[in-house]
């Protein structure tokens, strides 16, 4: 009958208990390459969303921002801050790059004696900060000593009373590679802005004007309204 012929051709059903050791091998094999595309695709969106402020600050400031309305110099394409750049602290201590991610940076670079254009850079460092009002936890100031003289202690001693502030040793000759002047000028003669990602993408005029930087930082901050992280 029509019916048994159809019975005698079902395939036959594998019992889970009477699997081989190496078809056993091969589902945890597809089961791992399963899990690790989730994982991947995860982590992914991770990244992303993460980076979603910065971009949005990127877009408001390329895109929307008229052309010519900008004050200083934007790099394009931005510039990874350099995984093996050596930096320390006063006391010596390495401190690592990644370390300097996760806030905006304004960057002064300059000697350990700092008098001057030096000093009038970190006064003017400090109040762009406080110029942007509420925005400001979003900022931190770093001065990157490019060489080992002897910081002054009084002067050191007024710039850790300011609130978010690091001064950090580097090779100069590192962070020449990565951070560069306009034609013409020297590394030490301009302020540098790098984005919480860790990347440079910005620098001010040498002799700036202050509330023109103080316009872009603005533009920034506010397009930047999600990345809420407060000062260090």
């Amino acid at each position: 009958m029509s019916g048994s012929n159809t019975s005698n051709h079902t395939a036959p059903v594998h019992d889970p208990a009477q699997l081989t050791v190496h078809e056993l091998n091969e589902v945890e094999k597809l089961a791992d390459c399963d899990r690790t595309r989730r994982g991947r695709r995860m982590m992914a969106w991770v990244v992303f969303l993460c980076a979603l402020p910065v971009l949005a600050s990127y877009f408001t400031f390329y895109v929307i921002q008229p052309r010519g309305q900008g004050y200083g110099d934007l790099i394009t394409p931005s510039l990874e801050m350099p995984g093996d750049l050596a930096l320390r602290t006063l006391s010596g201590e390495a401190v690592s790059p990644g370390e300097l991610k996760g806030q905006w940076l304004l960057i002064v670079v300059d000697g350990g004696s700092c008098v001057g254009d030096c000093e009038q850079r970190l006064f003017m460092q400090r109040q762009l900060r406080e110029m942007l009002g509420k925005e400001r936890e979003k900022l931190d100031k770093l001065w990157l000593i490019s060489d080992d003289a002897a910081v002054r202690p009084e002067l050191l001693t007024a710039l850790n009373q300011t609130p978010a502030f690091r001064a950090l040793r580097v090779d100069g000759a590192a962070l020449s590679r990565w951070l560069a002047p306009a034609a013409g000028q020297g590394q030490t003669a301009h302020l540098y802005l790098v984005d919480p990602l860790g990347r440079w993408m910005w620098r001010a005029p040498a002799q700036p004007e202050p509330a023109r930087i103080k316009k872009d930082l603005s533009h920034l901050m506010r397009a930047n309204a999600g990345w809420d992280r407060a000062g260090r």
